[in-house]
């Protein structure tokens, strides 16, 4: 069993730019494919990013798709989110999670773990 947590979050204005970090504990984290999910108040979990478990297979939600960035240091047990050009519609807070498969999926529910999430604010 991997266990998961999350750090990087924060305050910024609008079009500043953050760091999240999944870093895995437990297992190996080149076991498992990781996305990002995000949940703002009032609102369902949506889909953010997910990579593969090798190197170069990525996919995007079209919302942050040319300004958020995944990637993953299977050497250090750490998947990296680079956020840039944020809006206030990116507030939330955001949780990785893992899933063993090699396959990316956009769907939370087939995810087997998950970390408790980072706050993500952006102010105008």
């Amino acid at each position: 069993q991997v266990q998961l947590v999350e750090s990087g979050g924060g305050l910024v204005q609008a079009g500043g730019s953050l760091r999240l970090s999944c870093a895995a504990s437990g297992r190996t984290l080149s076991d498992y494919s990781i996305g990002w999910f995000r949940q703002a108040p009032g609102k369902e979990r949506e889909f953010v990013s997910a990579i593969g478990r090798y190197v170069g297979l990525t996919t995007y939600a079209d919302s942050v798709e040319g300004r958020f960035t995944i990637s993953r240091d299977n050497t250090k047990n750490t998947v990296t989110l680079q956020m840039n050009s944020l809006n206030p519609g990116d507030t939330a807070v955001y949780s990785c999670a893992a899933r063993s498969s090699t396959g990316l999926s956009r769907s939370g529910i087939l995810y087997d773990y998950w970390g408790q999430g980072t706050q993500v604010t952006v102010s105008s």
